[in-house]
């Protein structure tokens, strides 16, 4: 094997944004073939891990609009996710296509765009994409929040149904995520929980769905848990949690958004909750987790922004304006992260 200049004249490595991100292509002209390595997402040289979160599709899906949350096609190729009016008075699920090379300019997803409906996530399989909505059922308006799915035809999604009882009651439930084996992982405010949202498992059983069991005191307690998201083989859980004691609060502001959390299961046991650490979580809100089907990126959404914290001095209106126009405007943008900083493997 040859080194040093000699090898370098026979390889060469050209870099391409690919289906999350770049791809390495390694060249080699001693044989004319090419060798194609595949570094989803990771918007930096060859080799090199991202040691911080990095906006996702900065400008076509991250802009400075209210987005959330977020779920991937098998395939890699299209990407739901939630767009949301100021102050949350309608929410809808867009999507975007990957195409010639880059993010496609996202649209409303056939299934939704005229009832409050948020936080797609796609089942590991691909045939069906739960999500979170308050649309009427049976013909009754409800101001709860219920789980519905699609699922996937020939052409598209079908009709939007509503997952019903015993998973879904007359209090709040929402963020569906489900194993490979459909078991299902959502939150609820239903009577009996620890805290105002607890997070609920259901076995789906002969093709219905099982009487909800309550995670128990590892992952739920007097704070409110939610939006969790399952691994697809059921090994780590990746959630919400408001009000706990390690909560990241910044400048003496007591308002309490919210932290993300990791617990890993072990011989069918849950670990005590993990803290994600300063890098994922900050002074602003941090929600809607979430895993590329390929096991290798954590997604979130977070609210950081110029002015997360107090400013270290006083601001013009230019550079107030300036902050108000950008993607990171404090509103809510979609997040990426190697898989690394869960620490689950």
């Amino acid at each position: 094997m040859k080194s040093g200049p000699a090898r370098a004249r026979k390889n060469r490595t050209v870099v391409k944004w690919g289906l999350l991100g770049l791809t390495l292509l390694t060249v080699s002209s001693a044989n004319g073939t090419k060798q194609e390595h595949v570094k989803t997402a990771l918007p930096v040289a060859a080799g090199r891990i991202p040691v911080k979160p990095f906006l996702f599709a900065k400008d076509v899906i991250s802009t400075g609009d209210y987005e959330r949350g977020g779920t991937f096609t098998p395939d890699a190729k299209t990407f739901y996710f939630t767009k949301r009016a100021p102050n949350g008075y309608f929410s809808a699920i867009c999507v975007s296509a990957f195409q010639n090379g880059k993010w496609g300019t996202p649209k409303i997803a056939s299934f939704s765009g005229q009832y409050y409906d948020q936080d797609p996530l796609v089942s590991p399989d691909g045939s069906m994409l739960f999500f979170t909505s308050r649309r009427p059922v049976n013909g009754r308006q409800r101001e709860d929040s219920d789980i519905w799915f699609v699922q996937r035809k020939s052409v598209g999604w079908s009709e939007p149904e509503n997952l019903g009882s015993p998973v879904n009651s007359d209090a709040n439930e929402g963020y569906a995520s489900v194993t490979t084996d459909r078991t299902l992982y959502f939150h609820s405010s239903r009577m009996g929980g620890k805290g105002n949202f607890d997070i609920y498992r259901s076995r789906l059983v002969d093709g219905k769905y099982t009487e909800p069991e309550n995670l128990g005191d590892i992952i739920n307690t007097a704070a409110a848990e939610a939006q969790p998201f399952i691994a697809s083989d059921e090994s780590y859980l990746v959630f919400l949690s408001v009000g706990r004691p390690d909560e990241v609060i910044g400048d003496g502001n007591r308002y309490v958004r919210g932290d993300l959390y990791v617990s890993l299961r072990r011989d069918g046991v849950w670990t005590t909750a993990r803290h994600l650490g300063s890098e994922i979580n900050t002074a602003a809100a941090e929600l809607c987790p979430f895993v590329s089907l390929d096991g290798k990126f954590l997604f979130f959404t977070s609210e950081r922004g110029f002015v997360t914290t107090l400013p270290k001095k006083r601001l013009s209106l230019q550079e107030m304006n300036s902050g108000l126009g950008s993607a990171l405007n404090g509103l809510g943008n979609i997040y990426q992260i190697d898989i690394a900083a869960l620490g689950v493997h």
